[in-house]
């Protein structure tokens, strides 16, 4: 139950930008910019934070999710709590921000951590995935030998078929890594006709795992055929009510908070997947280390862990979270929880 607390609370929301070294390319895109939208709620002696990341793919904006959050302030300051929260608003990226504030705020009320308050063991350090983004050949090979030290890398894929496509992109991230453990995430960039040559050619590189090779909505192809190694949804997964579709045609599934509305449904939402036999991936947006903080509670439970949203910024927030090469420490309560 939420912690007791005085009322009215009060609720500020604000807009972030945060450059990335470089820039982040997947198959729908690439970017130079975070962009966050942070919600505080404030009981006049603590507050609470929460982070997201508004996502055009789900049909989100900075200003569409600002609005959202923003509508809550009249609830909120009638006594709207976490619990309530759930059914007030539905699960994405405005929910997610409300939904880690409350968490941080009833934490830092109690004097407990968030990893109490949610009945879960305290939290370990974690090895996070690395990931390359999408581009040709040589130099997705240039940028993986620059990680290759790092034990789990994170392959963009999807892109124009040429020069090899995405068999040559993989073969030559594998020979540039040899002894690191690949994912790939296609990010709905690939086509039914050619599902079958890519799995093989990410099976003969030794990777472990494909996020996402199809289109939400046209999937289907997966469970007509032998899947050679293990593939998760992410773009086809959402919440809870989202995981009945996943049968047959998916082995894991990506859990991001943003998509989930929030630590609350994340949680829940692992209970869920893992009952139904899915394979877990703590995922994230490209965010700072207020975005990660929660997951890293949620990643405890996950089979594969990326989180590595700060380590793809030019700069971080501070304080952020502690991280050593790939391995990421539990977030200090000064930075959340």
């Amino acid at each position: 139950m939420a912690a007791s607390r005085p009322l009215p609370l009060r609720l500020t929301v604000t807009i972030d930008r945060f450059p990335i070294a470089g820039s982040f390319a997947i198959s729908r895109g690439a970017k130079t910019e975070a962009v966050v939208v942070v919600a505080a709620v404030d009981d006049g002696t603590v507050t609470g934070r929460g982070e997201c990341v508004p996502y055009a793919r789900y049909g989100e904006s900075v200003e569409s999710v600002t609005a959202a959050i923003e509508a809550m302030r009249g609830p909120i300051g009638a006594g709207l709590d976490r619990l309530a929260l759930q059914s007030a608003m539905p699960a994405g990226a405005a929910r997610n921000a409300l939904d880690c504030a409350f968490w941080d705020l009833e934490a830092k009320s109690s004097g407990r951590r968030v990893w109490q308050l949610a009945g879960l063991t305290r939290p370990e350090p974690l090895t996070t995935a690395f990931t390359i983004s999408l581009a040709d050949p040589a130099a997705m090979a240039q940028a993986a030998a620059a990680a290759a030290s790092r034990p789990l890398l994170k392959i963009k894929l999807g892109g124009e078929e040429t020069n090899g496509g995405d068999p040559a992109r993989i073969a030559a991230v594998r020979a540039a890594a040899p002894n690191a453990t690949l994912v790939v995430d296609a990010n709905e960039g690939w086509r039914e006709e050619h599902l079958a040559a890519k799995l093989a050619a990410c099976a003969a590189a030794g990777v472990v795992l494909v996020e996402q090779p199809l289109p939400e909505g046209r999937d289907d192809a997966l469970a007509r055929i032998a899947r050679p190694i293990p593939v998760c949804a992410d773009e086809s997964v959402h919440d809870r009510a989202s995981l009945a579709a996943l049968a047959g045609k998916y082995d894991a599934v990506n859990i991001k908070l943003d998509k989930a509305g929030g630590l609350t449904e994340a949680l829940a939402m692992t209970e869920a997947a893992t009952r139904a036999g899915f394979t877990i991936m703590a995922g994230c947006m490209v965010a700072t280390s207020l975005a990660m903080a929660p997951a890293v509670l949620l990643a405890q439970r996950a089979r594969f862990t990326d989180l590595d949203g700060p380590l793809l910024l030019a700069r971080d927030r501070s304080p952020g979270l502690s991280y050593s090469g790939s391995r990421v420490d539990p977030p200090d309560s000064a930075l959340w929880g």
